[in-house]
């Protein structure tokens, strides 16, 4: 049937090959999306000036708390396809896969009208500077005007990842991304349309995703196979999707809020420490996305196999994993931290930008991979289907720890440096906590069904 070649078996087979097939696409398609983001940050860096980069580049956070919420529900129509596709039931993916996109379009709507309307208002509460946040508030109400296609294509993606293929969506962010460019230097550089010229070339490509990715589930011959008539909300899907997505939002939502705290601190600092700090995060999100596409592998790997009821595949599933991030975040960060001031630069050349952006790098990138062993761990516990665990782990260990840090250790020494230490320490506290939960929640779980199903068997 057309498009089989482009799905993966993940129930048979050595796991660390198929992880890596199944995650290099996904790396390289998340690379790209922070291309699109580069290219924003690059040329309105070059050719708007600082204060252009410093409102692109400080919106990041504020824009996830707004998404992620719903984001996360394209994470539980992963897990729950991927659930159905390991136990080779059609129907339920036929359910899952409607349904999921019926809830893209209901959740892009609502996104759209939240980002527009409090995008002001959550600007100004963050302290964004006033030679800053009307380019600021522009960027992010034009690029929430383009949500219901974004969450379209982050639903779409995930139900084609959720039966293995991530190479597809590779192939249409590839086109996206090049019309993202051309776009951003035609809008930016020619008809000096500044930030605005950035968010609707953002706008425009993520449309351009979107309108490929639902082409090819109208179109495939696989179970995932969409019909425009059979759209509609199967509530039954709907609980088990929010079941599964809802804490992964939440606590993704306040992840962001913890980062929007820590934004605004950086933002009391001035235009300068907010186009050196964004420059350095969007680097560092190139060493993210290297380790993230191992987590969403652990995903989706963990919850394919608990469905065929391969219970020590689920087990080997983390390891390969923790090892895979492990090394790939390691090596990647400490590549980039070692041409740092070369890749600030890129961004915008002023000597006290890329001075500020080194200090956030010069702290984050060696211990970045401990993050990417935090996300892996938690991935874990989700694919294997619990979802409040993780969420509470992840916010006590993560946000709150950060918050705290925020208003005590940086309240006393304010320091950008001690500012900046918050992230590795809560990285390591987590990762530690999930770790913990898998060996003495889940894992004993897996072990018990394992028996179960010996005993049947026997």
């Amino acid at each position: 049937m057309a498009g089989k070649v482009h799905s993966l078996d993940m129930v048979e087979g050595r796991i660390l090959p198929q992880l890596i097939r199944f995650s290099l696409p996904l790396m390289a398609t998340s690379l790209l999306q922070l291309l699109y983001n580069a290219a924003d940050m690059v040329v309105v860096g070059q050719f708007a000036g600082a204060e252009s980069l410093a409102a692109v580049g400080s919106t990041g956070a504020l824009i996830n708390l707004i998404t992620n919420l719903f984001v996360g529900f394209s994470l539980g129509a992963n897990v729950v396809i991927a659930h159905a596709n390991g136990a080779r039931d059609h129907k339920a993916i036929q359910k899952n896969v409607h349904t999921a996109v019926t809830m893209s379009v209901i959740c892009g709507l609502i996104v759209m009208v939240l980002g527009l309307v409090l995008a002001r208002p959550l600007l100004t509460w963050m302290g964004s500077p006033a030679d800053v946040i009307d380019k600021a508030t522009l960027y992010v109400q034009i690029f929430f005007l383009g949500m219901p296609v974004n969450l379209l294509y982050n639903f779409g993606a995930g139900i084609m990842r959720a039966v293995g293929d991530t190479r597809r969506p590779l192939v249409y962010l590839s086109i996206a991304g090049m019309a993202n460019v051309l776009l951003n230097l035609l809008l930016v550089i020619v008809f000096r349309m500044d930030v605005a010229g950035v968010a609707i070339a953002t706008v425009v490509s993520q449309l351009l995703s979107a309108v490929f990715v639902m082409r090819h589930l109208l179109r495939t011959d696989e179970s995932i196979r969409m019909d425009v008539k059979k759209l509609g909300l199967d509530w039954k899907c709907v609980k088990e999707i929010v079941r599964i997505g809802l804490p992964a939002g939440i606590q993704s939502s306040l992840f962001s809020l913890s980062n929007v705290i820590i934004q605004s601190s950086i933002n009391a600092q001035g235009s300068v420490w907010m186009a050196g700090n964004a420059a350095a995060a969007n680097v560092e999100g190139f060493v993210y996305v290297s380790m993230n596409s191992i987590s969403q592998g652990t995903l989706t790997f963990s919850s394919a196999n608990r469905g065929a009821k391969e219970y020590k595949r689920v087990r080997k599933v983390l390891w390969v994993s923790l090892l895979a991030a492990g090394v790939i975040g390691f090596a990647v960060g400490m590549i980039a931290w070692g041409f740092g001031g070369t890749l600030i630069g890129l961004y915008n050349g002023d000597a006290a930008v890329i001075e500020k952006g080194l200090v956030r790098m010069a702290i984050i990138m060696p211990t970045y991979f401990v993050c990417g062993l935090m996300d892996v761990a938690g991935s874990q516990m989700r694919g294997m289907g619990y979802s409040i665990a993780p969420m509470i782990v992840s916010l006590s260990g993560a946000c709150a720890f950060r918050l705290f840090w925020v208003f005590t250790v940086f309240a006393a020494d304010p320091r950008m440096t001690t500012l900046y230490n918050s992230y590795p320490i809560s990285w390591a506290l987590t990762f530690l906590i999930h770790l913990g939960c898998y060996f003495f929640l889940a894992r004993p779980k897996l072990i018990s069904q394992e028996r179960e199903m010996l005993n049947e068997a026997g």
